[in-house]
């Protein structure tokens, strides 16, 4: 059996006011554009989540809000405090308790940057993986039964965009 993972970057986000606490950081209008483009090309290739496991920072939050309009059915969204600035060790651990066949994590740079590379057997041919930017996603398969199965280095990149590579 195939399992996959959306993994995205949150989109991007406000600095308008310095004050804010960086969990409650609201997504910028380019951000909320970003999300609802990338909803759309999840939607037009197939790539649906049933199960959404997203940190609980607002503008991850918001990415999400951005892009479920998009997408068909009502993917369940968990939200996981433990996610929120998540190295790749808490994000596999987070990932290992999914029981939908196809999840979304959306989470927080340097972290998902370094998850995803660490992830797939060979890297997308794009020179914006390694650096993830806001909104980066990546589609990933894994040849396992159960997510608890998944190791790191395992998985099969099928696809990977940045929301600025999307042509509406």
């Amino acid at each position: 059996m195939t399992k996959r993972l959306i993994l995205t970057r949150h989109a991007k986000s406000s600095w308008d006011d310095p004050l804010t606490p960086d969990h409650d950081r609201p997504l910028n209008e380019r951000g909320k554009l970003a999300a609802a483009d990338l909803g759309q090309w999840l939607a037009s290739r197939g790539y649906v989540p049933a199960q959404v496991l997203c940190s609980d920072a607002i503008r991850t939050r918001s990415t999400f809000s951005g892009m479920a309009p998009a997408l068909p059915g009502s993917p369940q969204l968990d939200l996981k405090p433990a996610l929120y600035q998540a190295g790749p060790d808490v994000m596999l651990a987070v990932l290992r308790h999914a029981t939908a066949d196809t999840v979304m994590m959306i989470g927080h740079n340097p972290g998902i940057s370094e998850f995803a590379t660490r992830l797939v057997t060979r890297a997308p041919v794009n020179p914006e993986f390694h650096r993830y930017p806001t909104g980066a996603t990546l589609v990933v398969d894994f040849m396992v039964d159960d997510w608890k199965d998944v190791t790191l280095g395992t998985g099969a990149a099928l696809d990977f965009i940045i929301p600025r590579e999307i042509v509406a």
